[in-house]
């Protein structure tokens, strides 16, 4: 009699904990989910986190907002969405950075990869090497030949220290024997607007910051840094392929919310993410900034995540890159 009341309470339990799943995920979400833009406003980040939230909005019947969190090449922004409640409310948009910081800094306030669940990827994209239309070189050869005929006078400006746009500039100068001055900011609208300006004479930043300036012909865009030509830009070649074969430095962009959140919630999160990104206005407006969007399940982010983790390590090495 025992043992058919232990077994009729354990299946009630396990009804209940489905039942539980199962409300939870149809409740959510019943409030405002705040999305937080690691970068300053009107960067590439930033414009990325706005386009999903607007489609979110509309799909979900709830407000979804984007809230930014800048500083620190992005991880006062990432600590935020970590320490936030894991309950869907919260999360944020990260770049391949997140990995390349995990290495270049001595100590971070949080784990890159425990402290986190990983919801989807959200896209991919190459960065562009630009400069301002003063500057005589309309190639990356010519831009070669330029510094390496006035080494250490060409600046680049990037949205910070071991940001994408640094790395990618730190492996052209190796590849090329070149001497560039990195000038780092704190988010790359802030870049862009300089290199507008032409307090610096290059950047090699993300093409959601710079494709609409190279459009207006305020900045002229030399290459793009991808391995193969971007989908979105098929016409603006490669570095690779404009004379430094080997150069490749992509950028992707993926949404994570803080870790040990419920599973119900990760999924129903990826799978209006992914509805979102699918949407053809949302298609359209990322590839006119040079985004290939695209959605994944958890585990193949874990994949990219894990495989950016081990070569951007090796990379910062072999630069002798460090920041405290």
């Amino acid at each position: 009699m025992k043992n058919i009341v232990y077994v009729a309470g354990a299946a009630l339990a396990g009804m209940l904990v489905v039942t539980g799943s199962s409300a939870l995920a149809q409740a959510y979400p019943s409030r405002t989910i705040r999305i937080i833009s690691i970068f300053p406003p009107g960067g590439g980040n930033d414009t990325f986190c706005r386009t999903v939230a607007q489609k979110l909005t509309e799909n979900l019947k709830q407000q979804v907002i984007v809230e930014n969190r800048p500083g620190a090449n992005g991880i006062i922004g990432t600590e935020a969405a970590a320490r936030s409640a894991p309950d869907g409310y919260t999360i944020t948009l990260i770049p391949s950075g997140h990995a390349v910081n995990a290495s270049l800094y001595r100590k971070l306030p949080f784990d890159s990869v425990k402290d986190f669940t990983l919801i989807t990827l959200a896209g991919s994209s190459p960065l562009l090497l630009a400069v301002h239309p003063s500057l005589p070189a309309k190639s990356v050869r010519e831009f070669v030949a330029l510094a390496k005929a006035r080494p250490g006078q060409l600046s680049y400006g990037t949205a910070g220290v071991g940001s994408s746009g640094h790395l990618a500039g730190a492996l052209f100068e190796t590849m090329t024997g070149t001497t560039l001055v990195h000038i780092p900011y704190k988010g790359m609208s802030l870049a862009t607007s300089d290199l507008i300006g032409g307090q610096v004479s290059a950047s090699f930043g993300p093409s959601l910051s710079v494709l609409p300036h190279v459009r207006s012909a305020r900045l002229r865009a030399l290459a793009t840094t991808g391995a193969q030509r971007s989908t979105a830009l098929a016409d603006i070649p490669t570095v690779a392929e404009s004379g430094v074969p080997g150069y490749e430095a992509s950028l992707w962009y993926g949404f994570v919310g803080p870790a040990r959140m419920p599973a119900e919630i990760v999924q129903r999160l990826n799978t209006e993410i992914a509805a979102a990104l699918g949407a053809p206005e949302v298609l359209e407006r990322l590839a006119s900034q040079g985004v290939d969007a695209r959605s994944s399940t958890a585990d193949e982010f874990a994949r990219v995540l894990a495989s950016d983790l081990e070569r951007w390590a090796k990379v910062v090495q072999r630069l002798g890159l460090r920041s405290e």
